[in-house]
């Protein structure tokens, strides 16, 4: 990803109200917060904000990234939902990545890390998934596995299988751009990739 396209756009969905005692400046907070979430390493971020003449460590902006508790907003009301999930590895563990995206919108509605993957693990990110948001008469599509198949049956939320269009594109998306980015998470120690990722989906719904 260009170096601009870290930088560039808005920071409103960045709420600082979580800084008590701060002696960084606003602008250079949220700069650094954005920075990272999309994509740019500690060290890195910690030169770009250098250049501004702002000091700081790679604990304290990986600490910044943890205390704004940034997720995806929550009350959408999407007509389909893609339903996926991909491993990934970090710091050499294996990780289930789940993911519920509004293909129409382009947004994240709902992501989680899991160690393994059950159908017990499914029901639990779509029963998740229906906290935050209204998708009871959403059509969810997904692609074949028999796992996610079964737990939207036994959450009651219907779905279709098989490929189409926008989803298509969506989960290509997902997969190619945007799970790659997910390397990052290996920079940070001590490691806390469920915050990096939710403020990850933050940032991706807000700048899309």
């Amino acid at each position: 990803m260009p170096e601009n396209a870290r930088i560039s756009g808005h920071r409103d969905w960045i709420d600082l109200e979580f800084v008590e005692r701060e002696r960084t400046p606003d602008p250079a907070l949220a700069l650094g917060i954005q920075s990272h979430v999309a994509g740019l390493s500690l060290s890195n971020t910690v030169g770009l904000l250098e250049d501004l003449n702002v000091q700081r460590s790679r604990k304290a902006i990986h600490d910044w990234v943890q205390k704004a508790e940034l997720q995806p907003e929550a009350g959408q009301n999407p007509n389909h939902v893609m339903l996926d999930e991909t491993v990934i590895r970090i710091n050499d563990k294996q990780y289930w990545l789940y993911a519920a995206a509004d293909p129409e919108a382009n947004h994240l509605l709902h992501v989680r890390l899991f160690s393994t993957i059950t159908t017990a693990l499914t029901e639990m990110f779509l029963q998740e998934l229906r906290e935050k948001h209204d998708v009871k008469t959403a059509v969810f599509r997904v692609y074949g596995a028999q796992h996610l198949q079964t737990a939207l049956r036994q959450v009651k939320l219907r779905f279709q299988i098989g490929r189409q269009g926008k989803l298509e594109r969506c989960r290509t998306d997902f997969r190619r751009t945007q799970v790659p980015q997910l390397a990052v998470i290996d920079l940070l120690q001590p490691v806390e990739p469920e915050s990096w990722l939710q403020a990850f989906a933050c940032w991706r719904n807000a700048t899309n």
